[in-house]
């Protein structure tokens, strides 16, 4: 009897922006890597997924190693060091991730599109996007490409002399205009970034899960 073929990482993703998430069982799903530069982890609700290109069976014995809760072991930090000794990357934070779909019309604010590829948002988005364009309004910008697993990401950066006033809730839904039609947009905001989750709540992104990315040296 043959045996069924993991799912891919980007189909996992999809049927989690429509709602339809991995089984709550306290699972492990391990699924190669889309690209050479995206490894990591995203832990669902009561399931994580693993995407590397390590053989399976290490994962799998690294995590049942760690003397901690089975539901939390793929994002605890020693199964997190470990797996960044053995692959060479690094990480910068876990993440909570979140998705929202594609808006019809203009965005809500009004944007200029940066083409410098010198510029300082341009080029830290490009080490980990394909795709990228960055636009800017008065005192901020709003990055979208395509990230893990050919997904569309945003990011958006406020200066602090023109927060408090919307801005970000404002570019963030600008994102959603954006992207092409009938398409998901992601994002990610690191879960002490209490004013960006708030931003991205109120424009309609929902919390799917947790993410920590490996870098590529």
């Amino acid at each position: 009897m043959s045996q069924a073929v993991p799912p891919t990482l980007a189909a996992l993703l999809d049927a989690a922006a429509r709602g339809h998430f991995p089984p709550p069982d306290g699972g492990v799903t391990v699924v190669p890597q889309p690209s050479h530069r995206d490894a990591g982890v995203i832990a669902f609700t009561a399931h994580s997924v693993v995407f590397t290109d390590e053989d399976p069976h290490w994962v799998r014995d690294t995590l049942a190693s760690l003397d901690c809760d089975a539901l939390a072991a793929a994002m605890n930090p020693r199964f997190l060091a470990a797996f960044l000794a053995r692959t060479g990357r690094s990480t910068d934070t876990v993440n909570l991730l979140t998705v929202a779909g594609s808006l019809p019309g203009d965005p809500p604010v009004e944007l200029r599109e940066l083409t410098d590829p010198n510029h300082p948002r341009v080029h830290s988005a490009r080490a980990r996007r394909d795709d990228v364009r960055v636009w800017a309004a008065d005192g901020a910008v709003v990055v979208l490409g395509r990230g893990v697993a050919g997904r569309w990401e945003t990011a958006i950066e406020v200066d602090e002399d023109v927060r408090h006033r919307g801005l970000g809730r404002a570019l963030a839904t600008a994102a959603r205009h954006l992207v092409p039609p009938g398409q998901w947009v992601w994002s990610q905001q690191a879960a002490g970034n209490a004013r960006s989750v708030r931003a991205f709540q109120a424009a309609g992104y929902r919390p799917v899960g947790a993410e920590a990315l490996l870098i590529a040296p």
